[in-house]
């Protein structure tokens, strides 16, 4: 195999591990949601795997077993640098070692202080080791890197933060008479619960809670629950009533974005999501803690209503935060648009 045809089998290893990681995102934390592929000299995937829930195996123990004796002289690409301490399970670098694996491929290098150091391990062990550095294979394209909000979250010592809302053309979030159902259509509204499912929580403001008696479920089309479900969070001090969705369903109350950032990390959680309202959308921006932005635009105008944000961020263009475009995705008539935070892109 030329060096150009390695260069293609491993971009699609990688790839396919991206998938694998995405496919349990949400549902390893505190644990990153890693994918491994181990795939012989001329190309043939021979195991794969996906870092399990807390206590079971990670990716790359999992895609070893798959390939069992094919192991031996294989190459494995793994979109987080190998492990090398001991928690819930061994260090994977050992595992990798006694497979007897020639090569290993790495997306991104591990910034857990606990955990790293697996690269060094490896290569003083013979293997040889690839590191592209966080560079996503072109052939990704709009595929999410599942790592990104876990890489942020280590290093921020808090959870990632998406803040997510739906406007009209003009910025709109709600008509004058308060209606907001829906402003999105159907397309946009499925693709929200897919992601609601990949998150470890979901946060609300007291005046989102009271005003739209949400369930913050993640549901598939024809309204059954998916496997993974987030938390349920609700910050301010205002109580819900008793008979209202959340407290039918469970939920946590904390008294201030801090307290619930510092909490819920301390719980496991690193890749929350922030549905609302304006206010909170407006006081975590002004206490800087959004990492990244989910804005779902709708074709249509209202000239009045509800702002996305309900507090200034700022008076002056120089000061005003920025963002970096990530993903442009098309949603029926719908557009979503993912933005990551200017200073951590």
């Amino acid at each position: 195999m030329t060096v150009h045809e390695q260069d293609v089998v491993g971009a699609a290893a990688i790839t396919r591990a991206m998938e694998l990681g995405d496919s349990v995102r949400g549902q390893t934390s505190p644990n990153p949601p890693v994918g491994a592929v181990v795939y012989t000299s001329d190309g043939t995937i021979v195991g794969e795997g996906a870092t399990a829930p807390v206590g079971g195996d990670h990716a790359e123990v999992s895609a070893l077993r798959a390939a069992g004796e094919r192991a031996q002289g294989a190459t494995v690409a793994v979109t987080l640098e190998p492990c090398n301490h001991t928690g819930h399970t061994g260090p994977c670098t050992q595992a990798l070692i006694n497979a007897g694996v020639a090569r290993v491929v790495v997306l991104h290098s591990d910034p857990n202080p606990i955990a790293a150091g697996g690269a060094e391990v490896l290569r003083a062990a013979g293997i040889d080791i690839v590191h592209l550095h966080g560079a996503v294979p072109e052939q990704a394209g709009h595929l999410s890197d599942a790592l990104r909000p876990w890489l942020a979250a280590i290093q921020l010592g808090r959870p990632h933060v998406t803040v997510k809302f739906a406007q009209t053309l003009d910025g709109y979030i709600a008509a004058a008479d308060g209606t907001s159902k829906w402003i999105t259509g159907e397309s946009a509204r499925e693709y929200v619960h897919e992601d609601r499912a990949r998150r470890d929580a979901i946060i609300v403001g007291t005046g989102t809670a009271l005003a739209d008696d949400p369930r913050l479920t993640a549901r598939t089309f024809d309204g059954s629950l998916f496997p993974h479900q987030p938390r349920r969070v609700v910050i301010g001090s205002r109580s819900l009533p008793p008979g209202s969705n959340l407290e039918k369903l469970g939920f946590i109350q904390y008294g201030s974005i801090s307290q619930a950032l510092d909490e819920l990390w301390s719980d496991g959680a690193r890749d929350v999501l922030v549905e609302g309202g304006a206010g909170l959308s407006s006081a975590m921006l002004n206490q800087g803690f959004v990492d990244s932005l989910q804005v779902y635009i709708a074709p249509m105008l209202l000239g009045a209503g509800q702002k996305v944000l309900a507090h200034p961020v700022t008076h002056t263009l120089a000061d005003a935060p920025r963002f970096q475009q990530e993903h442009v995705v098309l949603l029926g008539d719908d557009v979503l648009v993912e933005y990551s935070a200017a200073e951590s892109a």
